[in-house]
């Protein structure tokens, strides 16, 4: 996977950050930033794509795969989204890139709504995969989701229970979750699914994942309240899967409007795993919203 690609740990802001970069040096920036409970590798079928017009950068989020776990606190701050943001700024910042786009899925795509939040003059455009908003999908759970999206409520759980559950049997609950939101199948290529594994079998990324999780419900949602209605100010595009949550629990476009000035978006015929499933899909959307909003003087270092 991810020929040609450079691998190096970079250091973020509160943690060291293992990426994965490719592209022609004078082409845009676009940053990837990869769920739950994954790694970087889940763009290997679209970044060497996109590695043709920009350059990629595909870090591996703090707590997840090769990247620092850093300790966490009460408040589950260290795995706040702001956090989580605020290390993808700082990573981009010493590669040279001030501005950038901004690709992201699931977990990685609520980093990327805060990293607009907090950080708008750095983001030029971004496409935002399966989520709705963090904040207006706890305050809309019915039963039909929570049973579908069971893990929402199971990791929030206090520790030591959801990490004890998972350690049991982390490559049988990692299955067990992935395998059912893809609809029953497997979508990962299997070099993919060998590293998202053993990442997972590391008790602290079990924990640092529920952490992602339980900031999620509690503090992420106290600095979305205190936005007091300020939206992503930059050209949003959502994408969700047809045959997922989003799309039979949820009005995505309707909730992404409510916190974004400039958003556009659809459901494409795949499970929650696009950019594994359809790959070709994801570029070609990505390439043609990007190209849009992408000059020379916006895509500056």
């Amino acid at each position: 996977m991810f020929q040609g690609f450079v691998e190096e740990r970079i250091e973020g802001e509160g943690a060291f950050l293992f990426v994965r970069r490719a592209g022609p040096q004078d082409a845009p920036p676009l940053v990837l930033l990869h769920g739950y409970p994954q790694t970087s590798a889940m763009w290997h079928r679209v970044a060497p794509e996109l590695a043709r017009s920009y350059q990629v950068i595909c870090p591996d989020l703090r707590g997840y795969g090769r990247s620092d776990k850093p300790i966490s606190n009460p408040s589950h701050e260290p795995y706040s989204k702001r956090a989580m943001a605020r290390d993808i700024v700082a990573v981009m910042r010493r590669l040279g890139h001030e501005r950038f786009l901004v690709g992201a899925h699931d977990r990685g795509a609520r980093v990327a709504h805060r990293l607009g939040l907090d950080h708008p003059e750095r983001v030029i455009a971004m496409t935002l995969l399966d989520i709705a908003p963090t904040r207006e999908m706890y305050a809309g759970t019915t039963a039909k989701f929570a049973q579908a999206y069971w893990h929402w409520f199971f990791l929030i759980q206090n520790h030591p229970i959801p990490e004890q559950m998972i350690g049991a049997d982390p490559e049988g609950y990692w299955k067990l979750k992935c395998f059912n939101q893809a609809g029953g199948g497997t979508p990962f290529a299997p070099e993919a699914l060998a590293e998202y594994l053993a990442a997972f079998s590391d008790p602290s990324a079990i924990h640092a994942s529920c952490e992602d999780y339980r900031a999620a419900a509690s503090i992420d949602i106290d600095h979305d309240d205190a936005d007091q209605g300020r939206k992503l100010a930059m050209p949003v595009l959502a994408l969700w899967a047809r045959r997922g949550v989003i799309e039979s629990c949820f009005d995505a476009l309707d909730l992404w409007r409510q916190r974004a000035e400039r958003v556009e978006g659809r459901a494409l015929d795949a499970t929650h795993y696009m950019a594994e499933e359809i790959p070709d899909e994801i570029v070609a959307q990505m390439t043609s919203f990007f190209a849009r909003h992408v000059s020379p003087e916006k895509a500056g270092r």
